[in-house]
């Protein structure tokens, strides 16, 4: 186990990447990023609340966040990708459009090296949405 100096947090992995603090707001999320990545998480943040506009932004699990009735979708910055976690896409009308990204059950990965699918990306959000309008 490795203990962060700074905020005492334990990880499995040495320097594990991680945020020390505490995040309030996703302004507070983007600005802790590194600068290069800033304008494009300012975009996906304009993109989501774009599709989602009634949806609420706050921060879960340290990460941005829009929710509306449950939490839609989260994005995060990672070193190599940024992360967008709309929760379990088995099932979902994206199947043929995510073949050509690293995903899992509820993770899609766009790597820096490469466009962001934006409008994949809101058509997810508002994907979301419906699913959650239907449950409540």
């Amino acid at each position: 186990m490795w203990k962060c100096p700074t905020c005492g947090r334990e990880f499995q992995n040495t320097n594990q990447n991680h945020f020390c603090g505490s995040l309030k707001t996703i302004d507070d999320y983007i600005s802790s990023q590194p600068e290069t990545v800033r304008p494009l998480l300012q975009q996906v943040r304009e993109c989501i609340r774009t599709a989602a506009p009634d949806a609420k932004e706050k921060i879960s699990w340290q990460m941005p966040t829009f929710w509306q009735g449950e939490n839609l979708i989260h994005f995060a910055a990672f070193r190599n990708h940024l992360g967008i976690y709309p929760g379990d896409l088995t099932g979902s009308p994206f199947t043929e459009r995510l073949v050509n990204l690293q995903t899992t059950k509820g993770t899609i990965q766009f790597p820096y090296n490469k466009p962001v699918d934006f409008d994949l990306i809101a058509d997810i959000t508002r994907w979301r949405v419906r699913c959650a309008g239907a449950k409540h």
